[in-house]
């Protein structure tokens, strides 16, 4: 139920031992379970649960998701560049549905 790409924001490139902010939002409806559509019917629960950053092969940031979360969950964290590679975002929802997008970082 991903409703589009999403936005992250990652500096074009950082000095070794900078520490740059990653942005990132998620185009996700978040349906609680609680709620029910014009007939009556329960729309399903259907969430993003788990949100995991990867600088490298190293988890640098995470998070687990309930139904308290608005609609399009938007993230902001830091990190410490220490050297060139990627960046690594993967979610996933209720079902095992996931996603996953790479972005390049450059370290002088």
């Amino acid at each position: 139920m991903f409703n589009s790409e999403p936005h992250i924001l990652v500096p074009k490139s950082a000095k070794a031992g900078d520490v740059i902010t990653i942005k990132v939002l998620i185009g996700h409806a978040m349906e609680t379970g609680l709620r029910t559509d014009e007939r009556g019917q329960v729309i399903p629960r259907k969430i993003v649960n788990r949100f995991v950053c990867r600088y490298g092969d190293v988890e640098v940031f995470c998070a687990d998701l309930h139904e308290s979360v608005a609609a399009n969950p938007y993230f902001e964290f830091y990190i410490e560049a220490t050297a060139s590679g990627i960046l690594e975002f993967l979610w996933e929802e209720d079902g095992g549905q996931f996603a996953r997008v790479q972005h390049p970082l450059v370290v002088a």
